[in-house]
């Protein structure tokens, strides 16, 4: 059974950081292209970040509003996708999707999110 699962969400103050995780099982993470969505309230599901399987260099790219802040890497050993989150805004309060992408054939996998508050 493919399955991603999100952890690591929580309260934060603004200027503060959190490291989300997504642990993935079922299918060959490693092949797979991974990416990190959010969904503010009440607003779009927007692209965060994403980083290439194997067969892209694991080449990363990210949203204009999270560069320079945040740091999307994997573990494929672990089977895991990591999005570091530092110097936080209350403008990055959402609920954080990880997906998974088969380039080949288009095949996708949804977590079930992890919600982020950031609040003083």
């Amino acid at each position: 059974q493919e399955q991603l699962v999100e952890s690591g969400g929580g309260l934060v103050q603004p200027g503060g950081s959190l490291r989300l995780s997504c642990a993935a099982s079922g299918f060959a993470f490693s092949w797979y292209t991974m990416s990190w969505y959010r969904q503010p309230p009440g607003k779009e599901r927007e692209l965060v970040a994403a980083i290439g399987g194997a067969s892209y260099g694991h080449i990363t790219k990210y949203s204009d509003s999270v560069l320079r802040r945040f740091t999307i890497s994997r573990d494929n050993a672990e089977n895991t996708v990591y999005l570091q989150m530092n110097g936080l805004k209350p403008e990055d309060t959402a609920v954080y999707y990880c997906k998974g992408l088969n380039r080949y054939n288009n095949h996708e996998v949804w977590g079930q999110g992890t919600p982020v508050t950031v609040s003083s």
